[in-house]
């Protein structure tokens, strides 16, 4: 029974455009695109998730603390997601990268680095520009780096699940050709059917991460052991990417490069990840929970 439903699924693949997804919701003057709606409700629930969580005891942080963080946050994601998309997926003959030397685009926007919606943006970068935002708050305000990361990251995979989720109802950053009962031919791709890795990232980077981190903070003394969650947090980013690349079809203009190297740019990228996690986790646990005899949990 089992052959022939999967026989069934190879020979009738689901096409995305039967699904009657639309990109965004249209207000009649605009559309409020679901991309941009994911970013905006992860970052409300990231804001929200950590007031709520600082005032349990042992909290690094004040309120007014959190309200700059998730100012500066945000600007985090955005400028180094886009950063990170101009320096890691945009190629040019010279070595450098296109999004930063392309002024032919058409409208009021020249410049490729600036238009949004031209490739999109990185998550690495958007990881590296909200690390950077931590760090300037927590330098400002004499607070503590590590126990400020490990609050933040706590709440992220929620912004992936939603993230991937809007990727998937866009029809883009679909997966690599397939034959399981479940795949999906997308029509901005080809005719083939394709693992529909967005929902696998939303799943395993988002979903998954997000129980994890939850019951971590929540269930356990976790936050008590500075750079756990934190360290927690990057490693299972770094195994879960690493993991879907597998799945997902290679940016088209890194496709030689990952038929070159073996693994894709978000492979690589991710690797780094997974030894700093590694680090950071072995550091934390080794290290004395705070209230045993070392600096007080604030």
């Amino acid at each position: 029974m089992l052959s022939l439903l999967a026989a069934s699924g190879a020979a009738d693949p689901v096409y995305w455009s039967d699904l009657g997804l639309r990109p965004g919701i249209d207000l009649g003057f605009f559309t409020l695109r679901f991309y941009s709606l994911a970013y905006l409700i992860g970052v409300i629930f990231a804001y929200w998730h950590v007031s709520v969580m600082i005032k349990q005891p042992g909290a690094p942080m004040a309120q007014r603390h959190a309200d700059d963080l998730f100012f500066y946050c945000t600007l985090g994601v955005i400028l180094g997601g886009r950063l990170g998309y101009a320096l890691f997926y945009t190629g040019g003959e010279t070595g450098i990268p296109s999004a930063f030397t392309d002024f032919s685009g058409d409208g009021w926007v020249k410049w490729k680095l600036l238009r949004l919606w031209d490739g999109g943006m990185a998550f690495h970068g958007g990881l590296l520009g909200v690390a950077a935002a931590m760090a300037w708050v927590s330098w400002r305000e004499k607070l503590n780096f590590i126990r400020v990361t490990d609050y933040v990251a706590v709440s992220v995979p929620m912004g992936m699940l939603l993230g991937r989720m809007a990727n998937f109802v866009n029809g883009e950053l679909w997966g690599r050709p397939t034959d399981v009962p479940w795949a999906m031919v997308f029509p901005g791709a080809d005719d083939l059917a394709r693992h529909p890795s967005q929902l696998y990232q939303a799943g395993l980077e988002g979903l998954a991460l997000l129980v994890i981190m939850m019951l971590l903070f929540w269930k356990t003394r976790a936050r008590y052991r500075p750079g756990l969650l934190v360290g927690v947090f990057t490693l299972g980013m770094g195994i879960a990417r690493f993991v879907n690349e597998f799945f997902r079809q290679p940016d088209a203009q890194l496709a030689d490069f990952a038929a070159r190297t073996g693994l894709s740019m978000g492979q690589w990228l991710s690797i780094p990840l997974i030894l700093t996690g590694l680090i950071v986790v072995t550091f934390a646990a080794l290290r004395k929970p705070l209230g045993t005899g070392t600096a007080s949990p604030v």
